[in-house]
């Protein structure tokens, strides 16, 4: 393939900023931003987790507290009704009169109980509820976190975003002056070559693959015409010739 030597080098214009595009495109996707979202994300989602736990465990103990009361005040009325039948004077029978006052120690003591297991459920409550309210505060603050650090990651990809914008269209004007032949090689060698399709020869070696080229070599490119397309025997890219190519 024949091309002008200025279409050669302008096809390094092009290589230049197919990289700049490259390493633009790297730089979005390696934003410290990601792992730390990544992170914290995952941090917030075992919060959350522990919080539904103990907004369940909470929500439990207040059935249980709930129950455990009504048990309680069961237990007073039954008892005060007793009482109100001891005081009354309506049971004179002393064996009807022993077993209403057996009962009524009974049911103070099984209230005496009940009161117990209400103190004792209140107080698991309150350790749920503290252990809600200290999560609910670190999930709260996590994501204030995630969202600092997900704004930061937006800005950083607008920003890169609108230089890649800006390195494409002077790529596609560049582009679109170098022949169709010369750049159909170069996207097909590029493809081929982890993105790098032409490359510079300075001081005999090639900014490809950077290795220099033997003697035999130099003295081939040395002898072919200026707007023979010349390619690199190692790597297979467009080598193209400047004055600092040491021919």
């Amino acid at each position: 393939m024949n091309a002008a030597p200025a279409d050669q080098i302008r096809l390094l214009d092009v290589q230049s900023l197919d990289t700049r595009l490259s390493q633009l495109a790297h730089k979005r996707r390696s934003l410290p931003e990601h792992a730390e979202i990544e992170a914290l994300t995952k941090d917030l989602t075992q919060l959350r987790d522990l919080l539904v736990a103990a907004q369940t465990e909470e929500s439990d103990c207040a059935r249980e507290q709930k129950k455990a009361e009504q048990d309680v005040d069961q237990v007073r009325q039954r008892a005060v009704r007793d009482q109100q039948r001891l005081d009354s004077g309506a049971v004179t029978s002393p064996k009807d009169l022993e077993n209403l006052q057996k009962e009524l120690v009974s049911l103070s003591k099984r209230q005496g109980d009940l009161e117990d297991v209400v103190l004792e459920v209140m107080e698991r409550r309150e350790s749920a509820q503290e252990r809600v309210d200290e999560l609910t505060e670190r999930v709260a603050s996590v994501q204030a976190k995630v969202d600092d650090a997900t704004a930061r990651r937006d800005r950083a990809q607008d920003e890169l975003d609108t230089e890649a914008a800006a390195v494409a269209k002077e790529r596609e004007l560049v582009a679109g002056s170098v022949p169709a032949d010369l750049m159909g090689l170069y996207e097909k060698i590029r493809g081929q070559q982890g993105g790098v399709g032409a490359a510079r020869l300075y001081q005999r070696r090639c900014e490809g693959c950077h290795i220099e080229l033997n003697i035999t070599e130099v003295n081939e490119v040395r002898a072919a015409a200026a707007d023979t397309v010349v390619r690199c025997e190692n790597c297979r890219r467009i080598l193209v010739r400047t004055a600092e190519s040491g021919l």
